[in-house]
């Protein structure tokens, strides 16, 4: 499995108006992509323009072809591109290790 792990910067101000952008399109666009398998969005308390949405794929593949290379991800930038302050810093992740 693979963590994509997202690092989005907002205006502030904007909050709960994302707030509510991110789970629609995770939820209604990204979910129904090859090898979504969940995600998460944190939130930072300390930074309040900073979101992490980490989206865990089958296969690195299954982000960067079959999401990116499709029309659903013109409709997920769509939903919330017009938030980013900034292009997001994207990064991909294989498991080390984890608690139980």
């Amino acid at each position: 499995m693979i963590l994509e792990h997202c690092d989005i910067e907002i205006d502030p101000n904007k909050q709960s108006e994302f707030d509510e952008a991110i789970v629609r399109g995770v939820e209604t666009v990204i979910a129904r992509s090859k090898g979504f398998r969940g995600y998460k969005v944190n939130h930072s308390i300390e930074s309040p323009a900073r979101y992490l949405l980490m989206i865990y794929w089958d296969t690195l593949d299954n982000h960067m072809v079959d999401f990116r290379g499709s029309p659903a991800f013109a409709e997920w930038r769509t939903i919330v591109g017009p938030f980013f302050a900034k292009p997001p810093v994207v990064e991909h992740f294989t498991l080390v290790s984890k608690s139980t």
